[in-house]
């Protein structure tokens, strides 16, 4: 039967660090990934593709607003629905423009996913999405608008919302039907549209899900083999900036827990990959992945060379001596 990957890819890899964030820029931009899961399926994996909408999703609340006095502005739960059925598109067509007759079918699910309406993080906006701005921008935005901003790693000021954790992904089961049938799917965009239960049923509530955090869910209900994080950094490192800087080949989850103790890996970087990473694996997970797209086939070897070019593997048990280095 064949393995199961989640690949979670950033809103940010669809609109790269100095565009604009065009169609035409995503659409370039989604056939490199298509190259990645297409590779995937070649080597015999059947593929879960769940992405990140940031930048889309606060491109889009800020047209709402623009368009506010010729049309009612949507909450920001409903724009999460909207990038889904975007991105989810690009993608769909970037998979089946690479792939041609070796992908049979792709599927791409608006996906619902559960968090708790007392979770703290609702008072913590923490979520960067949209577009950057000097800090003068961002004070007068966040004046005009009632927005909450803040700095983001150095690039400049972005508006956040809350980012509550990820308990359940409402359409897992049929998630599961799809993949079970060999179709690639796209689920879970954006983090998924956030919900609360009801007596009856599900509300949206207005958030942003970590994509990292909901992929995990996503391949823990299934049962998948391998979580996959894709980033700009081939490797995790370890002290990064300073001059003992180095990346990781690979670590156990002991390992891991250990070094997100320490500090190693911030809360607005690698801190959500590790952490959701670390969730797969202590929940029957076998292999997570942290690199770039065109490291992860190499990565997903269960044993790679000590000289090949791979990203970072954590896994439940050291499978190589010296493969951290």
């Amino acid at each position: 039967m064949p393995k199961t990957a989640v690949i979670a890819l950033g809103g940010n890899a669809l609109t790269l660090e100095g565009q604009s964030g065009t169609y035409v820029e995503q659409e370039l931009n989604a056939l490199h990934m298509a190259e990645t899961v297409c590779s995937l399926r070649d080597a015999g994996w059947n593929v879960v593709l769940v992405h990140g909408n940031g930048p889309q999703v606060g491109n889009l609340a800020i047209q709402q607003e623009q368009g506010e006095p010729l049309v009612p502005q949507q909450p920001l739960f409903c724009l999460g629905s909207m990038t889904q059925g975007q991105i989810g598109s690009l993608l769909t067509l970037a998979l089946r423009r690479v792939g041609g007759s070796r992908i049979r079918d792709v599927a791409s699910l608006v996906t619902h996913v559960v968090v708790e309406a007392d979770d703290p993080a609702m008072d913590r906006p923490t979520k960067p999405i949209g577009p950057f701005f000097d800090a003068d921008q961002a004070t007068l935005l966040a004046n005009q608008r009632g927005w909450r901003v803040a700095e983001d790693a150095g690039r400049g000021y972005r508006r956040v919302v809350p980012s509550p954790e990820p308990t359940r992904i409402v359409e897992a089961g049929v998630i599961k039907t799809l993949v079970d049938s060999g179709v690639i799917v796209v689920a879970a965009g954006g983090g998924g549209v956030p919900v609360v239960r009801q007596d009856k049923g599900y509300t949206g509530v207005d958030a942003v899900i970590d994509k990292d955090y909901a992929a995990q869910q996503l391949a823990t209900a299934l049962k998948a083999d391998a979580l996959i994080l894709v980033t700009g950094v081939e490797r995790v490192l370890l002290d990064f900036g300073t001059p003992q800087q180095r990346p990781v080949r690979e670590m156990t989850a002991e390992e891991a827990e250990r070094h997100l103790g320490d500090g190693q890996f911030p809360e607005g970087s690698m801190g959500p990959k590790v952490r959701a990473a670390l969730r797969f694996i202590r929940n029957g997970g076998e292999t997570a992945v942290i690199t770039t797209p065109q490291l992860v086939q190499a990565s997903l070897d269960a044993d790679p060379k000590a000289d090949a070019e791979v990203g970072t593997r954590i896994v439940t048990s050291r499978t190589q001596v010296g493969a951290t280095r």
